[in-house]
């Protein structure tokens, strides 16, 4: 959801606070659910967004994953070659053989 919304979601979650005004407020919590984001506009113009708890997290998530890439290639920026060890001297030094990495699933 958070990742890209096409023109006709766009269109489909924008709300008039209008309808706060007029006790739909339930109504537009329900359509939160299944959209998982509203736009609400004060005089056709927006004046805030509603988002679902999962859509929030998803947003929170993304922007910490990229505030780490971020982290992440500065220290690679900032590095020595002398601050890195070869990858078999690592699994030798933490005791771990190949063999056992194989075993691995690393998409869990």
């Amino acid at each position: 959801m958070f990742g890209s919304l096409a023109s006709k979601e766009i269109l489909n979650s924008i709300i008039p606070i209008s309808r706060f005004n007029k006790g739909e407020a339930g109504k537009i919590f329900n359509e939160l659910k299944q959209s998982g984001i509203k736009v609400v506009l004060k005089n056709n113009t927006p004046a805030g967004i509603l988002m679902s708890p999962d859509v929030y997290e998803e947003m929170i998530d993304t922007i910490e994953d990229y505030r780490l890439l971020v982290e992440a290639e500065q220290r690679i920026k900032k590095a020595k070659a002398e601050d890195f060890i070869p990858a078999q001297e690592a699994l030798k030094v933490l005791d771990i053989e190949e063999a056992d990495l194989a075993k691995i699933d690393a998409d869990n």
